[in-house]
C-alpha cells in the first residue's frame, strides 16, 4: 500500500516509488525479530513488525542517544517473505501473546537469518570462519513444542482464569484460547484448563502449569501454593481422565514435585535410531522439539565419527541424551554433568537401555560422575583421563572453564607432563543453545587450545522464536 502523501526518495537505486517523507528502508532483523533501519542522520532504528527490505513509517516510542525503537506503524512496501501468521494471539495489538517473535516472517527465511546471526558470531566474536557450512537442520514449523511452562492467573474482576504464556514485554497473562506451536491435543486444552481452574478452591494459588509430552504421556506439573482440597483434587483426577493427562503436584520446591496417581505409564521419549529408550520426570531438562532432537542426536553422532575402540567423554550430559546413544557406538564413555539428581537419572536410564539391550547389543561401559563444570581445572580435566572425541551440550552460559583448561594443557607443557600422558581429544562436537557463548569458546579452541573449525550450522529447534540452536565442529590441528 503506497501512502499519496508529501513523498520524498529514499536513497535507494534510481527508478524507485517515491514514499513518505519519514519512512524508513529496513536493512536488516536483529536477533530480537526487530527491523534494522537508519535515519538520514545515521541514528539506528528498531522497529518491531518490519522486516528486511520493507519500506516503513516508524511509530517511535522510546528515544536514546544512539538509537530508537519503535513499532510499525505503516508498511509502504512489504517484503516477499512476509506471511500471515499462523496464530490469532500473535502480532503487536495490546494483549499479544509474547512467546513467538517471528511467525510474520516465511520460516525458511528464520533458518537463513538464524545462519546469519551464528557466522556474524563466529566472526565477530570468535574471530574465526567455519571451513564448512552445515545445512541447517529443519523440522515441523507448528506443533513442536512438548516442553512449556503455562502461566495460570484466575482474574476476580472478570472472574475467569487465564493459562498460558505472557504478553509481550508484560507480566500479564495473554488471553489464549489456541496455541499452535503446541501439540494440538495440548492446544486443545487451554480453554478446558481455564474452566478446571475457574472451578477449584485454590485458584488463586495456582501460578504455572508446566507442560511435558513424551512419546506416549502427557503430563502436566500443577504448582500449588496452598494445600489441594478433596474437591480440587477430584476435580484433576477427573480432568485427567477425561483428557489423558497425568497429574503431578508441587506444593513447594522441584524437589516436592510427585504424581497425583501413582501407577499408570512411564513418561519418557525414544531414540529410535540407536534402540534407546529415555524416561524422564516432568522437571527434568529435555528438548522441546523431539522430532529436531532426533535430527540432532544422529547429526553429531555422525559428524563426532566415534568408532569402537574409543573413548569419549561426554560433558554436561543432563540425563544421557547423547551419552546413551553414544554408548552404542563407542568402546568406552564417560557423562560428566553438574547435578547429582540429573545423574542418577543418567544412571537408572543406562542400567534401563543396558536391559533392553540384551537381543541386540550391549552398550559400552559407561560411567556417570557429577562435578561442577564451570570451575573446571586443567588438574582435574587431566584426572578424567584422555578421550578420542569429545561432545559438548551446555546451558546457555557455554563451557568457558572446560575449554579455558584445555587451552592451558595446550600452552603449557609441563602441566601435560603432570598429567601422565593425558592428550587432548581430536575432535570435539560442541552442540549450543547461544551462538554468542559458543563463538567465545571457539575463540579460545582455535585460537588457544590448537584446534580448527572445520564446520558450524544451526539448527532451528525453536521456530517462530529469536532462539538459536547451533552445531560446530573442531579438530584438533595436526
Amino acid at each position: 500500500m503506497t501512502d499519496t502523501t508529501e513523498t520524498t526518495p529514499l536513497t535507494s537505486p534510481p527508478n524507485t516509488p517515491h514514499f513518505p517523507a519519514d519512512s524508513l528502508l529496513v536493512e536488516s532483523l536483529d536477533i530480537e525479530a526487530q527491523g534494522v533501519a537508519h535515519k538520514p542522520d545515521g541514528k539506528v532504528v528498531f522497529i518491531k513488525g518490519a522486516l528486511p527490505f520493507e519500506v516503513v513509517t516508524a511509530n517511535i516510542n522510546r528515544k536514546k542517544t544512539s538509537f530508537e525503537q519503535a513499532t510499525v506503524g505503516a508498511i509502504h512496501r512489504e517484503s516477499s517473505q512476509r506471511v500471515r501468521p499462523g496464530c490469532p494471539h500473535f502480532g503487536l495489538h495490546e494483549g499479544a501473546c509474547g512467546g513467538c517473535k517471528m511467525q510474520h516472517l516465511h520460516v525458511g527465511a528464520q533458518v537463513a537469518i538464524k545462519q546469519r546471526v551464528l557466522e556474524d558470531n563466529l566472526w565477530h566474536l570468535g574471530k574465526l570462519k567455519a571451513d564448512n557450512i552445515l545445512r541447517p537442520i529443519e523440522g515441523p514449523a507448528w506443533a513442536y513444542r512438548y516442553r512449556a511452562r503455562l502461566s495460570v492467573r484466575y482474574v476476580r474482576k472478570k472472574g475467569e482464569v487465564l493459562v498460558g504464556f505472557h504478553e509481550r514485554k508484560s507480566g500479564y497473562v495473554a488471553d489464549m484460547k489456541v496455541c499452535p506451536v503446541l501439540p494440538p491435543h495440548v492446544s486443545a486444552l487451554l480453554v478446558p484448563l481455564r474452566a478446571l481452574i475457574g472451578g477449584m478452591d485454590a485458584r488463586e494459588t495456582l501460578p504455572q502449569i508446566e507442560l511435558a509430552c513424551g512419546d506416549t504421556v502427557t503430563a502436566m506439573v500443577l504448582r500449588h501454593m496452598e494445600a489441594l482440597s478433596a474437591g480440587d483434587l477430584a476435580q484433576l483426577r477427573a480432568f485427567g481422565t477425561l483428557h489423558n493427562v497425568q497429574w503431578w503436584l508441587q506444593p513447594k520446591g522441584p524437589d516436592t514435585i510427585h504424581l497425583l496417581e501413582e501407577g499408570g505409564d512411564q513418561l519418557a521419549y525414544a531414540l529410535p535410531e540407536f534402540g534407546i529408550t529415555m524416561p524422564f520426570k516432568p522437571t527434568d531438562f529435555t528438548q522441546v522439539n523431539p522430532q529436531i532432537n532426533r535430527v540432532l542426536v544422529v547429526r553429531a553422532l555422525r559428524l563426532l565419527d566415534v568408532q569402537k575402540t574409543e573413548r569419549v567423554i561426554d560433558w554436561f550430559c543432563g540425563l544421557g541424551n547423547f551419552t546413551l546413544p553414544l554408548a552404542t557406538l563407542a568402546g568406552e564413555v564417560l557423562g560428566i554433568e553438574g547435578s547429582e539428581a540429573l545423574v542418577a537419572r543418567s544412571r537408572e536410564n543406562y542400567k534401563l537401555n543396558q536391559a533392553l539391550a540384551h537381543d541386540v547389543s550391549v552398550l559400552a561401559a559407561t560411567k556417570f560422575v557429577a562435578r561442577n563444570l564451570f570451575e573446571m581445572t586443567p588438574e582435574v580435566l587431566m584426572a578424567d583421563g584422555s578421550a578420542d572425541k569429545w561432545l559438548i551440550d551446555p546451558p546457555r552460559e557455554g563451557a568457558f572453564a572446560l575449554v579455558q583448561a584445555m587451552a592451558a594443557l595446550h600452552q603449557d607443557p609441563a602441566l601435560r607432563q603432570a598429567g601422565q600422558g593425558w592428550t587432548p581429544p581430536t575432535r570435539i562436537v560442541y552442540v549450543s543453545c547461544n551462538p554468542a557463548t559458543l563463538a567465545r569458546d571457539a575463540d579460545v579452541l582455535v585460537h588457544q587450545a590448537g584446534y580448527r573449525c572445520v564446520s558450524a550450522g544451526m539448527v532451528n529447534m525453536f521456530p517462530h522464536t529469536a532462539h538459536v540452536e547451533s552445531m560446530a565442529v573442531f579438530e584438533l590441528e595436526a
